[in-house]
């Protein structure tokens, strides 16, 4: 039966019960019995076990897990309905999804090293089962389950992590912690009580009374706008309600106002509550399609439009923990590589959030090894470096992108945008915030400008601002709109473009005026500079610089010290400089240069080190501004004193020039002795990338190993105690047992053996007939072959040396299958017997012998 037969053959809608989703790995069997040996009988609850194991194996686990528990528990099959009060174990070498109220089995694919397989499960468990859904990361190596854990954290679910203490591998129930992903950290066996403690507690809120739902919620929100300065009155309803829903349910507070009171009390809970508020749930290239739709058409058009190159602006605000930043970034590299422009293209993304500690996460770059489900391994090869933790981005890609802290709601966007990525924010606002943000997104893009939004936002009412790329879904392409509309939208802004009701004439422009005049302005009065870093090389050209840069003779050598006219050459690097060295501007005035067509002028120059932002740390702004000439520079010239001074400043200057051709040549020769370091450290990278590979698989086959050793391991203890029942049964029946092989060699033997043949504990192993017995019995060696022969038993009475009698019984010996794989000899003492019937039958005799005398 596929999958979609068993999904058509269950009920279209089935009532919800509570499901435990337990995620463990290496040194994860103890942990679960105890969990499951704490939760009581006929819980409400369903329990359902993923563990990474040998795909090669015969799985024991549920036999050993109904040691512990009176719950039932069964090995998962696909199509089977989900009850309360059961377990469900995950079989080898599935991946197990939850449906509709029954478990979905499918075949793991082979192409990753790394098994996700908790993360699939519990992704499917809360998108089933929302707020009832309860996830559990026990012991395990790797990061498996976190992200799990964020997508039920995000639907209003339960989770939970185990205390890396109690674990006997820290690494996933760790890494769960770290990334903010467990609700609750406690020892297994305390798991069970605390998850039915806060589903007992879980009271939806929107079945409040109406007046005391909304009093109780206007104070939280306003405590939360108190407290944090964020206001969370323009999101939905039912996503505030939900959120709070899940952080009172945590505490167990019977009622909202109870919570309220918690929150005034503990500052700690505001912060939580806060980020609860957040929702930073993302992932790399969410929605494959939209991302495809970008890189293949949207793009390239973008590009087209550029021909000569250009540097290109992108916003994407809610950027949670950087995955749709880093995803924005790789599209367009691989665009630009696929177009192969030769023109040069640079994007910079600029990245905001709310959280703090989420933009600390995006900006470290640092991610778990489950984003191999959404980064495809060519883009992890060369966006990617692998460490021990997970993928770190390279610095190439991380330096495209500024991260910062914002609020979208009320802080001033950015402007003059060539992409603005929003996707799944708008779905968490009200509809009259959304009617805030879209013209907010018009105004922030150039024309022509990129939307993309998420798969269920939409610019809604406003057509006449974005309409969809031909042939492309989710991605919109900026408009332009009438003066009057942006009125409406913009009243403080486009308060300049509206008309003045007692002016003569009307005024009509297209656009927005302050965007003209600002444009105007930096046109017109902003002085020619240029950006670089602390070697020199130019970065960015702002303004027409070629009155005092031109590009040096040979090869092409964007150094700000090979492109610098006469004139200005030589004073560059004393105030580059002062300026790295010193807070503020320093400037030049009076310098004398001759321009391209040999007339001199007069220029000052001033250059300033920046400190705004990670993005320009270290970089120097470098301007120029021409002034008019002094009067009587000539006449003075023509004083020979000062000609003599001009003649040796020209020789200086000559000196220096063969100074600094030594110094570009060295400094050439640094780079390619760089480059061949380059070349080699990639190597090294990517070789150490093939060990980590290495590296994960042995990780992984350690793991399922060390699961099995857990399941052998308490088999060899049943077994043990099977040994020693039999031990214990063989002696108290008083018996003389020895068991023997095909070849009459001792296998075991049973300790009233020793009355009969002198055997030791070192004696097994040894041939029978290498032992001295007390028994008169040379014909027991072909006895015994006999009956290997026959398989007919043999017995027969045997007297020993010292008088006593033994019943002697040879059995062939079966094995479960039905195989004969030896002997038993039995020796039962019949001495009393035997002394018996002597004493009877001379008893026997003296009565016949006295009948006869008489």
């Amino acid at each position: 039966m596929n999958q979609s037969d068993t999904a058509e053959s269950l009920p279209a809608s089935r009532p919800l019960i509570p499901v435990v989703g337990i995620g463990a790995s290496a040194g994860g069997l103890e942990p679960i019995c105890e969990l499951l040996a704490a939760v009581p009988p006929n819980s409400p609850l369903a329990y359902v076990v993923v563990q990474h194991l040998d795909p090669q194996h015969i799985g024991m686990l549920p036999e050993l897990l109904q040691r512990v528990t009176a719950m039932p528990v069964q090995e998962a099959a696909d199509g089977m309905v989900v009850e309360a009060g059961n377990v469900y174990v995950i079989p080898p070498n599935r991946d197990l999804g939850y449906a509709r109220g029954a478990l979905r089995l499918t075949r793991r694919p082979h192409t990753r090293a790394q098994t996700l397989s908790i993360d699939h499960f519990l992704n499917d468990l809360a998108a089933e089962c929302g707020p009832l859904a309860a996830g559990v990361v026990l012991s395990g190596m790797g990061s498996d389950g976190s992200a799990g854990l964020r997508a039920i954290q995000e639907r209003g679910g339960l989770t939970l992590a185990q205390q890396p203490a109690s674990a006997r591998f820290t690494a996933m129930p760790q890494s769960a912690i770290d990334s903010g992903s467990a609700d609750i950290v406690a020892r297994a066996g305390e798991m069970p009580a605390l998850i039915a403690g806060r589903l007992a507690h879980r009271r939806p809120l929107n079945e409040l009374p109406g007046a005391q739902r909304r009093n109780a919620l206007s104070e939280l929100l306003q405590f939360l706008l108190t407290r944090t300065g964020n206001d969370f009155a323009g999101y939905k309803l039912n996503t505030v309600m939900r959120r709070i829903e899940r952080r009172v349910a945590l505490h167990q507070c019977a009622t909202l106002e109870t919570y309220v009171r918690l929150l005034q009390d503990n500052p700690g809970e505001v912060q939580l509550l806060f980020k609860e508020m957040l929702i930073g749930v993302t992932s790399f290239f969410r929605d494959q399609k939209v991302w495809e739709q970008l890189k293949a058409v949207a793009l390239p058009q973008l590009l087209e439009a550029h021909p000569d190159g250009a540097a290109f602006k992108a916003w994407v605000p809610a950027c949670s923990t950087g995955e749709e930043a880093y995803s924005l970034a790789m599209v367009f590299s691989e665009a630009v590589l696929h177009v192969s422009p030769k023109a040069k293209y640079s994007l910079q993304i600029f990245a905001t959030d709310l959280d703090p500690d989420a933009i600390d996460r995006a900006r470290e770059g640092l991610f778990t090894h489950s984003i191999e489900a959404d980064v495809s391994p060519e883009r992890l090869q060369r966006f990617f470096t692998a460490e021990e933790r997970g993928y770190r981005v390279r610095k190439e890609l991380r330096n495209m992108i500024i991260f910062a802290q914002q609020n979208i709601i009320s802080d001033p966007p950015f402007t003059k945008l060539d992409v603005l990525s929003c996707r799944n924010l708008l779905i968490y606002f009200s509809p009259k915030l959304q009617r805030r943000l879209i013209p907010l997104f018009h105004y922030a893009l150039k024309p022509a400008g990129l939307l993309l939004l998420g798969s269920a936002d939409t610019p809604g009412q406003f057509t006449e601002l974005f309409a969809p790329l031909p042939g492309v879904s989710r991605i919109y392409q900026r408009l332009d709109a009438g003066d009057q509309r942006l009125v409406h939208y913009f009243p403080t802004k486009m308060a300049a473009a509206a008309p003045i009701a007692n002016e003569a004439r009307s005024v009509s422009m297209n656009g927005n005026l302050q965007t003209q005049v600002e444009q105007l302005l930096l046109k017109k009065h902003t002085p020619a500079a240029v950006l670089l870093n602390r070697d020199g090389d130019i970065l960015y050209i702002h303004g027409r610089t070629g009155t005092y840069l031109e590009p040096a003779a040979g090869k092409a050598n964007w150094n700000i010290h090979a492109m610098a006219r006469d004139g200005l050459r030589y004073q560059l690097d004393d105030l580059l400089q002062r300026a790295l060295g010193s807070e503020g501007p320093q400037v030049l005035r009076g310098l004398v240069m001759k321009n391209a067509s040999g007339q001199e002028l007069a220029v000052d120059m001033s250059a300033e080190a920046l400190h705004e932002g990670d993005a320009l740390e270290g970089m120097v702004l470098l301007t120029f501004l021409s002034v008019p000439r002094p009067a009587g520079r000539r006449a003075r010239s023509a004083n020979p004193r000062v000609t003599e001074l001009e003649q040796q400043l020209a020789q200086a200057r000559l000196e220096i020039q063969a100074v600094r051709d030594e110094m570009q040549t060295s400094r050439e020769e640094l780079r390619s002795a760089n480059e061949e370091l380059q070349s080699t450290n990639e190597e090294l990278q990517s070789t150490n990338e093939e060990l980590t590979t290495s590296k994960e698989e042995m990780q992984s086959l350690n793991e399922e190993l060390y699961t099995v050793n857990a399941e052998l391991q308490s088999k060899v203890d049943d077994l043990s105690l099977v040994n020693s029942d039999m031990k214990n049964l063989l002696n108290s029946t008083d018996i003389a047992t020895i068991f023997l092989d095909n070849l009459l060699h001792i296998r075991r033997f049973t300790t009233q053996a020793a009355q009969v043949y002198k055997l030791i504990a070192g004696d097994v192993q040894r041939p029978l007939s290498d032992i001295s017995s007390d028994l008169i019995y040379p014909e027991l060696e072909q006895d015994a072959e006999q009956v290997l022969r026959t398989l007919v038993f043999s017995e027969k009475q045997i007297p020993t040396r010292n008088g006593r009698w033994f019943t002697v019984r040879i059995m062939p010996y079966r094995t479960v299958d039905n195989v004969i794989d030896g002997l038993v000899l039995t020796f039962i003492n019949i001495t009393d017997a035997k002394q018996l019937e002597s004493k009877l039958r001379a008893l026997s005799l003296t009565e016949s012998g006295d009948g006869g005398a008489q």
